[in-house]
């Protein structure tokens, strides 16, 4: 496949986690890939990793960003779009959660929260929209999270941030619709991630067990999967849509681990 016939993914937070997941799986797919995040350090290692398999400059490029900043956004979407020549789909992956009470929330953890889960997807659409018009439309994909669905103790600004998102997905996806722009979301379950083993401890990876109908966490690769799928031609008629990649936790609600056992 000649360079001019590869489709260009943008995707932020991807120096770790279900962003580097999903920036491999694009990769593997033909796709040329812009890793976008805010740790230098981590997504510097992180392309010295790819770069072992896919060359630097033509296939991956790095970007250092925060995605909370407007003018960090500009300067980023700009870099991307003149380095590949264009951006066919953006996956608004980067994130931040605190988890504390209501009442030990300050307006600081808020503010940080709001800026980043929900403000920079915002930002994000703003500057890459334009950029895909000039090739005819494209396709974003914004993941969310279970969190968005459904309240939970400890979680008042992540959640509130993710269902906020969903939100926003929606409102993308009927505007940027109009004019050949597919707008979509990602809801993830539990999944095995770095962050995920460190903080879940036995006690809650067996309350999540017993709450998913599937019985185990997801794999970072899995969602992955459907980020590629949603903005990939093959949902060419899906558009505003959020996909929960969940194990069925969102759909079945409380687990009833003893009757499973019947």
């Amino acid at each position: 496949m000649s360079e001019k016939d590869q489709k260009i993914a943008l995707i932020t937070g991807a120096a770790r986690g279900i962003g580097l997941a999903t920036a491999k799986k694009f990769l593997r797919e033909g796709w040329r890939v812009a890793l976008l995040d805010i740790d230098r350090e981590t997504l510097g290692a992180t392309m010295g990793v790819l770069a072992q398999s896919w060359k630097t400059d033509r296939d991956i490029f790095e970007v250092v960003c925060d995605v909370s900043s407007p003018e960090q956004v500009r300067r980023a979407v700009d870099s991307v779009a003149a380095h590949f020549g264009g951006i066919d789909a953006l996956v608004n992956n980067a994130g931040i959660a605190d988890f504390m009470p209501i009442l030990d929330t300050d307006i600081e953890t808020w503010n940080r929260i709001m800026a980043v889960n929900l403000t920079g997807p915002f930002l994000m659409v703003q500057a890459v929209a334009p950029v895909m018009l000039e090739k005819n439309g494209g396709s974003i994909v914004n993941i969310a999270s279970i969190s968005g669905f459904r309240a939970s103790t400890l979680r008042v600004a992540y959640g509130t941030s993710k269902a906020g998102l969903m939100q926003l997905t929606r409102q993308q996806a009927a505007e940027l619709g109009n004019v050949g722009i597919r707008v979509n979301g990602i809801a993830p379950g539990p999944v095995d991630t770095a962050m995920s083993k460190k903080v879940h401890g036995p006690e809650i990876r067996a309350d999540y067990h017993d709450a998913i109908p599937l019985n185990r966490y997801g794999s970072e690769g899995e969602i992955a999967e459907g980020i590629f799928f949603l903005a990939s031609d093959r949902a060419s008629y899906i558009n505003g849509q959020v996909l929960a990649v969940d194990g069925g936790f969102e759909s079945t609600g409380i687990g009833l681990s003893t009757l499973r056992k019947d």
